[in-house]
């Protein structure tokens, strides 16, 4: 090969080395900013294709997704003292670049261990608001949204990023506190029970009494019914034998007197002494008699 040609080879060498050292490309799933001696330039690379002057600039690249830091579970005090194992994550993702470069020299653990140190000050202060029952019932929700806003805020300005979302993935109560926590929950129990008991047995008195009212009142009334139907019939039976004995009244004295007969004479042994003048043998020894 001629000298000449080998300068050409040489020069097109180094053209490619310069070329490649001078361009560089920032992915759809990069954020990038650019230095000029360690110092930022330009803070917000978009994606594409950029140039850059070798040896002067620099180039660092982080990502753009959404990132996840999931924590190891830690104790936490609730308002009422009781200690909690709480295991939760977070999602964040980068969006000041410059402020992130700044705050954590572009290093993704730097950046996860002052995220992390923000979080565990933020669910601390959030449990020690709260009860044990309140943050395992009902307010575990109220309790990550309002610690994401607030604590978005902070992050955004200390470290430029941007944290969408905390959540917890399981709280665990020690072993000392369980038992204490089962006997709250079982007092709490008995005492909901003693109270529907006590309702149950004063609305049992409050039917038993209207029930008895009720009772003597139809007694009442029907014994009253009773009465006037027994006087209605009474009067009815005496208007009856009335009009009879005004029809016949010897033939009504002598049924009456059949009558007092068999009541007087069941058995063969009963035995009268009467004078034999008596009203009461009118019938017996006289049958014409007037």
């Amino acid at each position: 090969m001629s000298s000449k040609g080998l300068f050409a080879s040489i020069f097109v060498l180094l053209l490619l080395v310069v070329a490649a050292n001078s361009l560089f490309i920032i992915k759809e799933t990069e954020r990038g900013v650019l230095l000029k001696f360690g110092e930022v330039v330009d803070e917000n690379l978009k994606p594409g294709l950029h140039a850059k002057i070798p040896l002067v600039h620099k180039v660092r690249k982080f990502e753009a997704r959404v990132l996840t830091l999931d924590y190891n579970p830690q104790s936490y005090l609730t308002q009422d003292k009781k200690p909690l194992i709480v295991d939760s994550f977070v999602k964040w993702r980068i969006k000041d670049v410059s402020k992130y470069y700044t705050a954590t020299s572009g290093e993704e653990i730097s950046a996860s261990r002052l995220l992390a140190s923000r979080v565990d000050d933020g669910l601390r202060r959030q449990f020690a608001q709260r009860t044990v029952h309140e943050v395992i019932s009902g307010q575990r929700d109220e309790l990550m949204q309002d610690l994401t806003k607030s604590l978005n805020q902070v992050v955004l300005a200390d470290i430029g990023v941007e944290l969408l979302d905390i959540r917890v993935k399981g709280i665990e109560l020690p072993e000392r506190v369980n038992e204490d926590v089962y006997k709250r929950m079982r007092s709490e129990r008995n005492r909901e029970a003693r109270e529907y008991r006590s309702r149950g047995r004063e609305l049992a008195e409050g039917i038993r009494a209207d029930a008895d009212r009720r009772q003597i009142i139809i007694k009442a009334n029907a014994y009253r019914d009773a009465e006037k139907l027994r006087g209605e019939g009474d009067a009815q039976a005496a208007k009856i034998y009335a009009e009879a004995f005004n029809k016949d009244r010897e033939f009504y004295s002598f049924v009456r007197s059949l009558k007092a007969y068999s009541e007087t004479f069941k058995s063969e042994g009963d035995v009268m002494i009467l004078d034999s003048d008596s009203d009461f043998f009118k019938y017996l020894g006289t049958p014409n008699a007037k």
